[in-house]
């Protein structure tokens, strides 16, 4: 099985290496690249092709809710919103955006694995 190719994008560098550590764990899976903002992520979504972005939300130059927008309209990947911001009013704004999927930071890595392996 080819491994899916992912792409990590947060501000906080700490949190896409920790990520990124963690998720090397899983055989299937291939950590193809970091963005630490939304424009960084267009870039980096059309020059490395990913299958799958973990997206936050809130960040600085670009939020993940226009970088999602844009790429979805770009090229076709699964964007899995990856954030501390838990209310319905940031779901929504993620679902319009185009966002496949939510998960709060914290969440288990077996859980967003799961995401990240689940069929659209």
């Amino acid at each position: 099985m080819t491994a899916i190719r992912i792409l990590l994008v947060d501000d906080v560098e700490q949190a896409r290496r920790d990520l990124g550590t963690a998720l090397n764990l899983f055989d299937d899976l291939e950590i193809i690249g970091e963005a630490g903002n939304g424009l960084e992520a267009i870039y980096l979504a059309q020059s490395l092709g990913p299958d799958v972005i973990l997206m936050d939300l809130e960040m600085p130059v670009m939020d993940g809710y226009e970088s999602t927008q844009q790429i979805k309209s770009l090229r076709p990947c699964k964007i899995i919103a990856l954030t501390v911001h838990d209310y319905e009013s940031a779901r929504a704004k993620a679902k319009r955006s185009g966002v496949d999927a939510f998960l709060v930071k914290g969440t288990p890595v077996t859980t967003i694995v799961q995401t990240i392996l689940e069929k659209e």
